[in-house]
């Protein structure tokens, strides 16, 4: 395996791009992922904020750290992991993580990896979807991505602009992946809107650094509330409002979540209210 620096996205070329290497670099020591050339993209990332825009480089405490940035977001990153990982994780990079499904990661031949079942379905599911949860019922671990789906935030990549809700699909036969990010397409940088109050409120395993298993991102945005969800469906969960919480699909071992949704939607809608 070669590592090459990036001085162009045109470098980027047919090779594994590679950032702060916290998701890299342990999928490669699992050979989940498999290259021959690393393109390190550090040199051509912006990093840093610049009033509503930030760079894809920008690490999660950097961000939360920073005044300017809305309260969701800033939460988001300081549940999201230990203070090490946060230091070293760019912003873009979290929002491209792969799932944290055990037969993913464990290589079983499941729909992600272009099989034919999900294994979680019928077998250990606790920690799973609960909406889309019909081809494939990974979760999708990014609390950052819950947070700027709710805030409304876009994408300006090597090649387009869009929204981050635009980022993410669901798998289907036809198509295995979660994002519609091009092979060789970098994200470069964020733009966030005008917000105005926004919280993100989080359950997980443990009381600190743990992936989510019901995030609730909840921010007022031009006179809208605006709810996205993490750990509850293949992607990020945009919603409509607390009664979409009804129309979830938990399997036999995940209709906790469901439950844990209701009431961390109600509270972040109520914390809205009450700032």
């Amino acid at each position: 395996m070669r590592l090459v620096r990036a001085e162009t996205p045109a470098d980027v070329g047919g090779g594994l791009v590679i950032h702060g290497g916290t998701e890299v670099v342990p999928l490669l020591r699992d050979r989940i992922l498999q290259a021959e050339t690393l393109v390190d993209v550090r040199g051509i990332v912006p990093r840093g904020v610049d009033g509503a825009r930030i760079g894809a480089g920008t690490t999660l405490a950097e961000l939360e750290a920073d005044g300017q940035i809305p309260e969701a977001l800033r939460e988001a990153c300081r549940l999201a992991a230990s203070p090490q990982l946060r230091a070293m994780s760019s912003v873009g990079g979290n929002l491209l993580q792969s799932t944290r499904c055990w037969y993913w990661r464990l290589k079983y031949p499941c729909r992600l990896h272009g099989g034919d079942s999900c294994h979680a379905r019928d077998g250990e599911h606790r920690e799973h979807a609960i909406f889309a949860n019909d081809f494939c019922a990974s979760a999708h671990p990014s609390d950052v991505a819950a947070a700027l789906v709710a805030l409304g935030a876009r994408l300006r990549t090597s090649t387009r602009e869009l929204a981050v809700e635009e980022l993410y699909r669901l798998p289907d036969e036809a198509n295995r992946s979660v994002t519609r990010l091009e092979p060789s397409e970098l994200i470069l940088e964020l733009e966030l809107p005008e917000v105005g109050r926004s919280t993100y409120l989080k359950a997980m395993d443990r009381k600190r650094w743990a992936f989510p298993q019901v995030g609730v991102a909840a921010a007022r945005v031009g006179g809208e509330t605006r709810l996205a969800l993490a750990g509850v469906a293949p992607i990020p969960w945009r919603i409509d409002g607390p009664e979409a919480i009804e129309a979830a699909t938990p399997l036999p071992r995940t209709a906790w979540k469901v439950e844990v949704a209701r009431a961390l939607v109600r509270r972040a809608v109520e914390a809205l209210e009450q700032r």
